[in-house]
């Protein structure tokens, strides 16, 4: 499923090393029932796997799209639930990162049982357009920045959080 297509076959998690995880995406031209349905079944596959975030290539689509579980992670930090549970973003783009960094463990869902701690902005300002057309939202993240910067970095330069690996990896 490297772009959307009409006949639909089922979507699975891409796992490193398959190679669609390092193939550049391509931005998305117009929003489509067949992208909708996908933004669905990301959904699911997050909610399989205990997911907070995930991108197109890492269900097989080169497409600029990122699905965020925002309630499960504002639960996580103590904050005000938003007013929709998933992000779903489509070409997001970094507009501005902070210079002071902090460093967190993360995980991917591409690659299971591996966390690792890795330095990332402390906030970032990021665009996109929603499900429903709406573009150029902005929103300033300083807590949980992790998930959102991993998948913008990922969606821009094919880079998983282990290609920044600082030498604290945990197996599970």
């Amino acid at each position: 499923m490297e772009d959307l297509k009409k006949n639909k076959k089922p979507i699975t998690l891409c796992i490193e090393p398959d190679p669609i995880l390092r193939k550049p995406t391509t931005p998305v031209d117009q929003i489509t029932d067949d992208l909708l349905d996908l933004f669905d079944d990301m959904i699911k596959i997050m909610g399989q796997f205990d997911g907070i975030g995930l991108a197109g290539p890492q269900v097989g689509c080169l497409k600029k799209i990122i699905v965020i579980d925002a309630e499960t992670i504002a639960k996580e930090e103590g904050q005000t639930l938003p007013s929709k549970r998933y992000l779903k973003l489509i070409n997001p783009k970094i507009l501005s990162v902070s210079k002071e960094l902090c460093v967190k463990e993360e995980g991917c869902l591409s690659v299971p049982t591996i966390y690792y701690e890795i330095e990332r902005p402390k906030s970032v300002k990021i665009s996109y357009t929603d499900e429903n057309g709406k573009n150029m939202f902005v929103i300033e993240i300083d807590k949980n920045i992790f998930v959102f910067e991993a998948g913008l970095k990922y969606a821009d330069e094919m880079t998983l959080g282990i290609d920044y690996i600082i030498p604290n990896i945990s197996y599970l």
